[in-house]
């Protein structure tokens, strides 16, 4: 616990649950959600929708229901979805083809190599660069580093660095194996998550957008070669 001496740390999510739990059992709140997901949640969701919003909901509703139902829908419809980081800035984002199915618990979306984390529901819709989105997280991430731990001090710098020429597309195909590399070497390294969370948004990025990162690369070395 806190200062070596045992304490319970508990949020307003909790705190505002609680009551309604002990006045209709245990069993009225086991009933939402899957085996092992049950409960309720408070999802916030953001980003290119068009009512963004937070809104208690029954764990392991899909997440299509959950943004056409409460969001109001992708801006420009479903089919104009690029990708969803689901769980907060730290998470991994997921592309369209996942979203369409997924479920928002803790099973569903570790299976689909994401997160639930804070639930906070960050909608991107195909205006976005995604390589500069993470770009900017990787940015917050650097900045919000205590800078005790190596790994996460040296790495989230480098990924920042990195990232930013990424998003400009003046970097070599193979920085894109060794932005991975760097990640791995921050992920399960570090005394507190903050190094898992500047590392997970840019697998999530290599994982579902690595054509892109490429494509960038090649378009602007070509035109590097043009201006010649």
């Amino acid at each position: 616990g806190l200062y070596g001496c045992p304490s319970t740390v508990t949020n307003v999510e909790t705190v505002a649950v609680a009551p309604t739990i002990l006045r209709r059992g245990p069993d009225w709140f086991s009933s939402f959600g899957r085996a092992n997901n049950a409960g309720t949640k408070l999802f916030c969701i953001s980003g290119h929708v068009n009512t963004p919003c937070t809104v208690e909901e029954e764990m392991s509703i899909p997440l299509r229901e959950l943004i056409e139902k409460h969001a109001g829908g992708v801006r420009g419809g479903w089919d104009n979805l690029l990708a969803i980081i689901p769980g907060g800035s730290s998470v991994p984002m997921i592309p369209k083809s996942v979203c369409d199915d997924v479920l928002m618990d803790f099973d569903a979306l570790k299976e689909a190599q994401s997160g639930l984390g804070t639930a906070a529901v960050i909608v991107m819709d195909k205006s976005t660069d995604p390589i500069d989105a993470i770009a900017r997280l990787s940015y917050f991430y650097k900045h919000e580093s205590c800078g005790q731990c190596t790994p996460c001090r040296e790495g989230t710098t480098w990924l920042h660095d990195i990232m930013l020429r990424m998003k400009k597309g003046d970097a070599r195909m193979e920085e894109i194996d060794m932005l991975w590399e760097i990640t791995k070497q921050i992920e399960g390294h570090t005394i507190c998550a903050l190094g898992d969370a500047a590392a997970w948004p840019i697998q999530g990025l290599i994982r579902h957008m690595r054509p892109v990162m490429e494509d960038r690369i090649s378009q602007a070395a070509e035109e590097r070669i043009a201006a010649q």
